[in-house]
């Protein structure tokens, strides 16, 4: 495939006018127009739009009527490949508070997908986000209070065996861990990330000697700052170490609290996510949420107690309110939809950026992010 006639965003300029050629499922050559090579094969028109990394999205649930903890491979591919339609080339599976059984075979089911049928053209699992049963019933959101565990590290080994070593980050309550667990996560390469979590400012800045990066929804579901109280979200403002997961789909965060977070954690810190549930591309009515029913109103997602349930946002919308909320230039915007989370989940080697010899994972938006064409590992995934 050739990808001709794009503003080209690499890691550190911008080709005005440009083309990207792509052999299987990676970037082999880009440049100026002026040197685009004779070409015989596909040939993709970016018509002067904007040629970016595909979008990571390191929490989502689910899309399109499926969830991850339906566990079987037709809810899988159902996502996979619905998400290049938002601009989504890559992310974390991620599951929900639910009895061991239910998140093991959720668990086994991922892995298995991951090895065997996730190809290119969808959007990739690029590893899995473990939130719950870890958590504190103290800020439960839409999780179930019924299944929550206290994290340790032989309930945690029951998991990593069952996704094959596969769990990539893991949302979890701090205080309410067993001594060593932060660093136990960190022998295993595992991402530790407080969430849904009760733990003061002096218990996450702990943590974070102890190699805790990240923190899940920030601002969500986490104490607040405070002026003589200081919480979980103070030490996401002080400590660079923490990179801010945000859900900026206008209902989460007020678009004043999103420019506060990226002016303050600068753009290097700052993650968005959709945190979307199987909703997400359906008409408003009741779905299943971790075997709780979710009310979806527009863009709004609620339980029965009034907790917001997760999103319904696409990953191209999430982008583009964090654009308008912020008035972020287009490199910031490569960073809090791909290169940082592709940094922070260690694939950035081959994910987050168009370089040669990276995976052809790449979305052409115009000025106002509306997805126009995904590619996939070298595969159109979307065409608009």
């Amino acid at each position: 495939m050739l990808i001709t006639n794009g503003r080209i965003y690499l890691e550190d300029r911008v080709i005005e006018n440009g083309f990207v050629r792509i052999e299987g499922d990676k970037i082999v050559a880009l440049g100026e127009m002026t040197s685009a090579p004779s070409y015989d094969g596909e040939i993709l028109d970016a018509k002067g739009n904007n040629v970016l990394p595909g979008f990571i999205d390191q929490h989502i649930h689910g899309a399109n009527g499926a969830d991850h903890m339906d566990a079987t491979e037709d809810a899988l591919s159902n996502i996979a490949h619905f998400l290049p339609k938002e601009g989504t080339t890559s992310y974390l599976a991620t599951t929900m508070t639910q009895s061991i059984e239910a998140v093991s075979k959720s668990l086994e089911a991922i892995a298995d997908y991951a090895d065997n049928n996730n190809g290119p053209g969808q959007a990739e699992i690029v590893g899995i986000h473990l939130e719950g049963p870890f958590i504190s019933v103290k800020h439960i959101g839409a999780q179930n209070p019924k299944f929550v565990l206290k994290p340790t590290k032989k309930d945690f080994d029951t998991f990593w065996d069952a996704a094959a070593g596969k769990i990539k980050l893991i949302t979890y309550a701090p205080e309410e861990a067993e001594p060593g667990f932060t660093d136990y996560l960190r022998t295993k390469g595992v991402i530790p990330s407080a969430g849904h979590t009760d733990a003061d400012y002096q218990q996450i800045v702990d943590e974070v000697e102890h190699g805790l990066s990240n923190l899940t929804h920030f601002h969500n579901a986490m104490k607040p700052h405070h002026h003589r109280e200081p919480g979980a979200v103070t030490a996401g403002f002080v400590r660079p170490e923490l990179k801010a997961e945000l859900i900026v789909d206008g209902i989460h965060l007020h678009p004043a609290v999103v420019k506060a977070t990226y002016e303050i954690k600068g753009v290097d810190n700052v993650i968005a996510i959709t945190d979307a549930m199987r909703a997400k591309g359906l008409p408003d009515g009741k779905y299943d949420l971790g075997g709780q029913e979710v009310t979806k109103i527009g863009k709004e997602c609620r339980i029965a107690s009034g907790s917001l349930a997760g999103s319904v946002a696409e990953m191209d919308f999430v982008v583009r309110n964090f654009k308008n909320f912020t008035g972020a230039p287009m490199h910031d915007i490569v960073k809090i939809s791909s290169e940082n989370a592709a940094k922070h989940l260690e694939i950035f080697g081959r994910k987050g950026s168009i370089a040669i010899g990276k995976d052809a994972d790449v979305v052409i938006v115009d000025n106002d992010i509306n997805v126009q064409t995904t590619v996939c590992r070298g595969v159109i995934g979307y065409q608009k």
